[in-house]
């Protein structure tokens, strides 16, 4: 996975968090060991701390059902924990993407609103919440990205029947994805062969099988070296020393300005609109480079020049648009600070990244495209790791670059989609 330029809120879907109450709301949701805020605060503080009590609450919520469960971040029971199961449970995903979700807010929130912040207390606390969550969602990125490939293969290949990622296990060695066998070609026992209707599709046809088994044996031994970096973490001492911080930050949020301070002094110090609005304009201006223009068309030819180049790393073309994802994170989650409008406990039950706590409608579909965009652009770079494999037969290479060249259509089209959702006028949901 390559790095990312800021790391406060990297990586994918989580539940939600409960919504304290905005200041002036006649039905507030307290949260639990959640203390008033002193009598000498800004309202504008008691909305920054009101979050921060709030997403610390969520994320300590998460851990007791996870350790309630007795499971690994993704469902293992500790008598299995050598051997990860086959399927999680949808609570234990749920929890892993609670987790990962007030993580995210919280690191969020401590780099858009830092100056507000104890210094030496934000410094160290951001980037380990940004390495919790980023060690929570590489299971789940790899698991994803495995199932995105084989369906696209499927979808490309006409195969008959859908090809299922392996469960994930200790073992690296794979079994071949069930892929049907094609015409006039010996396949496994007992695999039943596609209709005489089912178009031919020549090389296609043929190397998608063994391309979505060397998909499936790459990404599944990632995902399993991944669980198994989450199982570490989470049992580590670094992981209980973020835990005991956010447990105080539940009671107690560490501002910059602990004591009375004039009017004036803590209007200054308390404004929490300048801040959210150097988070806009960092995400207007990551927008203004980005080359709008070119990807006014869905599908970009320009933009596969590079192909499966032999430079491994990441596309040159996609760093600015990531960029632009990750300041859209920070700017939501400094618009959710400003309006109370984050995840409520109603929304406790799942839900897309992109549409949960914010109600501005542009930026929903703003961030689902640029969710898209990542998947795809990974999706594209796994692929075409698959294909500098050595010693690979021609058709299995020819179907990988097929598949490396369907997921760059797709980062193009997610591109386009950015675009038209961007430029229109920001509509507020009632």
């Amino acid at each position: 996975m390559a790095q990312r330029h800021l790391d406060p809120t990297d990586r994918a879907p989580a539940g939600a968090s409960p919504g304290p109450h905005t200041p002036g709301d006649p039905h507030p949701h307290p949260t639990p060991d959640a203390p008033p805020p002193p009598p000498h605060s800004h309202p504008d503080t008691d909305a920054l701390a009101s979050y921060l009590r709030a997403q610390a609450t969520e994320f300590l919520r998460a851990l007791r059902r996870h350790r309630e469960s007795g499971a690994s971040p993704n469902g293992a029971s500790p008598a299995a924990r050598s051997a990860t199961p086959p399927a999680p449970s949808t609570g234990h995903v749920d929890t892993a993407r609670a987790l990962r979700r007030a993580a995210r807010r919280l690191s969020g929130t401590l780099h858009t609103f830092q100056p507000l912040l104890d210094a030496d207390w934000a410094e160290t606390m951001r980037p380990e919440l940004a390495w919790l969550s980023g060690t929570l969602a590489m299971e789940h990125a790899y698991a994803s990205r495995l199932e995105r490939l084989l369906q696209a293969l499927h979808r490309l290949s006409g195969s008959p029947s859908l090809p299922a990622p392996r469960p994930v296990t200790g073992r690296t060695a794979a079994a071949p994805v069930p892929f049907a066998t094609p015409p006039g070609t010996s396949g496994t026992p007992g695999t039943p062969a596609p209709p005489t209707t089912q178009p031919d599709r020549g090389n296609l046809t043929v190397g998608a099988a063994k391309a979505g088994a060397l998909l499936d044996r790459q990404l599944t031994l990632a995902r399993t070296r991944a669980h198994s970096t989450a199982l570490q973490a989470l049992g580590s001492s670094r992981f209980h020393a973020v835990a005991d911080k956010v447990a105080l930050l539940a009671s107690e949020v560490p501002l910059r300005a602990t004591g009375p301070l004039t009017a004036p002094a803590a209007a200054t110090a308390a404004d929490l609109r300048p801040l959210a609005t150097a988070a806009k304009d960092r995400l207007a201006d990551a927008v203004a480079a980005l080359p709008l223009v070119t990807a006014g068309s869905p599908y970009n030819a320009q933009a596969l020049v590079h192909g499966l180049s032999p430079d491994p790393s990441p596309h040159p073309q996609d760093a600015p648009w990531h960029q632009v994802r990750l300041l859209l994170r920070l700017h939501r989650y400094a618009v959710e600070v400003l309006t109370g409008a984050y995840p409520g406990a109603a929304a406790d039950s799942g839900g897309s990244e992109g549409a949960d706590g914010c109600a501005d409608v542009r930026l929903i579909a703003a961030g689902e495209a640029l969710d898209r965009h990542r998947d795809a652009s990974e999706a594209a770079a796994a692929a075409a790791q698959a294909a500098r494999t050595p010693r690979i037969a021609p058709a299995t290479a020819y179907a990988l670059g097929v598949l490396h060249a369907d997921q760059r259509h797709e980062v193009e089209a997610a591109r386009y989609a950015f675009q038209h959702s961007w430029r229109k006028e920001p509509v507020r949901l009632p």
